[in-house]
């Protein structure tokens, strides 16, 4: 299937021009939509809420932060980004009865739609611009007067102009420069969540995790099996990230290319495979989402058991000391 690619040509910023836009919530992506947005001369204002870190920032930022609801009651365009988990309790608290008539709802993140915790009025536009990078690359890459790309996706058009207020956002946050890929709510929640859960964080973390465990039980000092397990993972994705996964292995070593070819696979198997669709069937019919929520309700008792457990192992304990010893990382 061919992918539908717009750039600023098919993209035009002038369905938000004179239109007020509200972004709810001035955290990561928040902040990067808001300046960005009115850096582009469009109207921003911005639902924080006060006392918290993110509402002094906004006031840093030139913004005069308000309640959710006074906001909403402006905007033609009200963005939440607030997080997945939130988000539903903030839109029928704070948003649903004060939305104006056809006003577009617009997220950066399909969770809270697709599957059904939060519900738009009828004449309401619902459409999504996911950058394809977290919110201090939008902004930076802004700034130097590029964009990151963004996914954009319409889940609901009464108005018919649904595709154009999308559109005109992501060029509204730079977007359009580097190309936007057409997508639907489904597709973006469902392999945004795969992708965090199997590879990008889950599975690189069980990955990195076994691999030190599997050195120190072995005998080798923590400190070494570090270096090799966790630091250096850097130096490969950094690789892939410029060229892919050929790039990467014709830069490493004819040793350590022969070796990523034939033991990869022993560690990754068929079973892994079928263990990863298995995620994917837990992420496709719910089940993963209405776990997560029911933790979020339940005060996050098992979240903070496994948090606290993986944040006291050796390895964490083991890298906390070595970072020290790398005055060129601005260790966390």
């Amino acid at each position: 299937m061919a992918v539908t690619l717009f750039y600023e040509k098919e993209a035009p910023i002038t369905p938000l021009e004179g239109k007020t836009i509200a972004v709810v919530g001035y955290g990561s992506q928040g902040h990067a939509h808001a300046q960005n947005m009115r850096d582009s001369g469009l109207n921003v204002i911005i639902a924080q809420r006060e006392g918290s870190a993110n509402y002094d920032l906004a006031k840093e930022h030139g913004f005069a932060p308000m309640p959710v609801a006074d906001a909403v009651k402006q905007a033609d365009l009200v963005i939440l980004t607030l997080p997945d988990e939130v988000m539903a309790d903030v839109y029928n608290d704070h948003i649903k009865d004060n939305l104006k008539a056809g006003a577009t709802l617009g997220f950066t993140h399909g969770f809270n739609v697709h599957f059904k915790y939060i519900i738009a009025p009828e004449d309401s536009n619902v459409i999504m611009i996911a950058p394809k990078g977290p919110g201090h690359t939008v902004r930076s890459e802004y700034v130097k007067g590029g964009g990151v790309p963004c996914l954009v996706a319409i889940e609901k058009d009464p108005s018919g102009e649904a595709q154009a207020i999308g559109l005109a956002w992501a060029n509204g946050i730079g977007g359009a420069k580097a190309g936007i890929i057409l997508t639907t709510f489904k597709e973006e929640t469902e392999t945004d969540l795969f992708g965090e859960q199997a590879v990008l964080c889950g599975g690189v973390s069980a990955l990195v995790k076994a691999g030190f465990e599997t050195l120190v039980e072995a005998g080798y000092q923590p400190e070494i099996a570090y270096f090799e397990c966790l630091h250096e993972v850097k130096l490969i994705v950094d690789l892939m990230y410029q060229g892919g996964i050929s790039y990467m292995r014709y830069s490493i070593s004819n040793t350590a290319e022969w070796g990523d070819l034939i033991s990869g696979p022993r560690v990754v198997t068929d079973e892994t495979k079928a263990e990863m669709k298995r995620i994917l069937d837990d992420i496709t019919s719910g089940k993963f989402a209405e776990g997560w929520m029911a933790e979020h309700k339940g005060g996050m008792k098992k979240f903070n058991e496994l948090y606290q457990k993986d944040h006291d192992s050796e390895i964490e304990v083991v890298g906390r000391k070595l970072r020290k010893m790398m005055n060129w990382i601005d260790d966390k």
